[in-house]
């Protein structure tokens, strides 16, 4: 077969000639794509194993973005809601629509608005890849659990199960803890 490439090339006629150019840029253009490939491969890999770190390492911050009330629309959030995980202090800053089962004692809130330094915090590896995160406040008076659901690429999801209220979900992303 070798010496029948030398032949093709060779052909006077040149028909041969287009159809190896026709291969050759192919091939190059396979090798240019592969390289370009590789490289976001590589950042992509980069961000989950910084988003392991942050999960394993109980230190980050969910940004909420959309509320999903257990009824109702879902609600686009405006301004900076979020919870912090931050070694053995748990600090929720989340607002709250939906139904509640009893008044709490302070009217002034009505939020999910607590700081808490007694909680359970359990991760668990996901088939598909991600973590599952299982928060439980001691010290919360209205919050019994807190779900978070984080991707590889570091989106995520917050289920907020109360004793009071109703449940109610939240979409964001999870980032280092806020320097400010």
């Amino acid at each position: 077969m070798p010496g029948r490439l030398t032949e093709v090339w060779q052909n006077p006629k040149g028909g041969n000639k287009m159809k190896i150019l026709k291969i050759w840029k192919a091939v190059l253009l396979i090798l240019l794509v592969a390289f370009v490939y590789q490289p976001a491969r590589a950042q992509k890999q980069e961000k989950a194993e910084a988003v392991q770190k942050m999960v394993r390492d109980a230190d980050f911050m969910f940004n909420a973005q959309i509320a999903l009330p257990m009824s109702g629309n879902s609600r686009h959030l405006t301004s900076a809601y979020h919870i912090t995980v931050s070694g053995d202090t748990l600090v929720s800053y989340l607002p709250y629509f939906g139904r509640a089962y009893r008044a709490p004692a302070d009217l002034t809130g009505g939020g999910i608005d607590f700081k808490s330094t007694d909680f359970e915090y359990t991760v668990k590896e996901r088939r598909k890849g991600g973590w599952d995160v299982k928060i439980t406040p001691k010290d919360a008076e209205d919050v019994r659990q807190m779900f978070l659901t984080v991707s590889e690429n570091g989106s995520a999801s917050l289920r907020v199960n109360s004793d009071r209220r109703q449940s109610i979900s939240f979409n964001g992303y999870i980032s280092e803890e806020d320097p400010g």
